[in-house]
């Protein structure tokens, strides 16, 4: 990896990890649907000005496609998941539930032969899900119908985000970072305007709740998806979304820091191996295994 996808690698993990915070707020003010659909116009939107008004050229000459499916996938059904699950199992749970996206992306991308599945990477993933295991033990809240739905909509929300990135990696490698970010938050905010009609708006928001609707969209998502996106097409989606190892373990430090949630040790332990196994990920451990001499 070069400096520059290091440092957009570091930025991803801290800003969505503690994009949680604000989430929470989000949807607890517009709604689990309100809160996708307007976060998705406003990161396009954002987008769309910024673009404007520094002279970028976009090129949407692909089609629309493309950027439906990644629209439906990566941001409206990621972020489904995440609005509607989060205020039910918790900040540090759902974020666990992230760290598993790479598990997905590394199937998907090997089944579609997007990627090759090296050795290292092996060991580097479930140098993860060790470090994930460790870092939930057993969950504090009752294993209730709650519960479960909420988990399930976590699994929804990790597949959903596994299939788009390698969609983009396959389909839209030659496109820039912009165009996709832009396509994919306008797709997912038509797509789940309708359901605004079913899921409504639960009352009046107050003023500070549109700064943080507005921080959450131009900040931790049309930013940070125009870093991600572009790291897809230069390091491939399984290594880009790795990333979510490093988010899950910011967001339970700043779930323990700031909604004081209690760690252990092996919890912290946990931490640390998941940085190590998404370290061995993107090859900044590079881990030589020889074969088995032939006969």
């Amino acid at each position: 990896m070069r400096p520059r996808d290091i440092v957009g690698y570091v930025f991803l993990a801290l800003a969505w990890g503690l994009s949680f915070l604000l989430l929470l707020k989000v949807v607890e003010a517009f709604g689990w649907i309100g809160a996708v659909t307007f976060r998705c116009f406003l990161a396009g939107l954002i987008l769309l000005a910024a673009a404007k008004a520094t002279g970028r050229r976009l090129d949407f000459s692909g089609g629309p496609l493309p950027f439906l499916a990644v629209g439906a996938t990566t941001v409206a059904g990621q972020l489904i998941g995440l609005s509607y699950s989060t205020p039910l199992i918790g900040t540090a749970m759902a974020a666990i539930f992230v760290a598993a996206i790479p598990l997905f992306s590394m199937v998907i991308g090997q089944l579609w032969g997007i990627e090759r599945i090296t050795r290292a990477r092996v060991v580097g993933l479930v140098l993860g899900t060790l470090g994930i295991v460790m870092l939930v033990g057993f969950p504090a809240a009752p294993i209730d119908g709650t519960f479960v739905l909420g988990c399930l909509g976590m699994l929804f929300s990790t597949f959903s985000a596994a299939f788009g990135s390698n969609y983009a990696s396959r389909h839209l490698k030659t496109t820039g970072a912009w165009e996709v970010t832009i396509g994919a938050f306008l797709s997912g905010g038509f797509l789940t305007l309708p359901l605004v009609y079913l899921v409504p708006v639960p009352g009046v928001p107050a003023p500070i709740d549109y700064l943080y609707l507005v921080v959450l969209a131009g900040v931790m998502s049309s930013l940070t998806y125009v870093v991600y996106f572009g790291l897809v097409s230069r390091i491939g989606a399984t290594r880009a979304i790795s990333v979510e190892f490093a988010v899950t373990v910011v967001a339970v430090l700043v779930g323990a820091g700031v909604l004081g949630e209690r760690l252990t040790t092996i919890q912290f332990a946990g931490a640390a191996v998941i940085i190590a196994g998404c370290a061995m990920v993107l090859g900044l451990l590079p881990l030589r295994l020889k074969a088995p001499a032939a006969p």
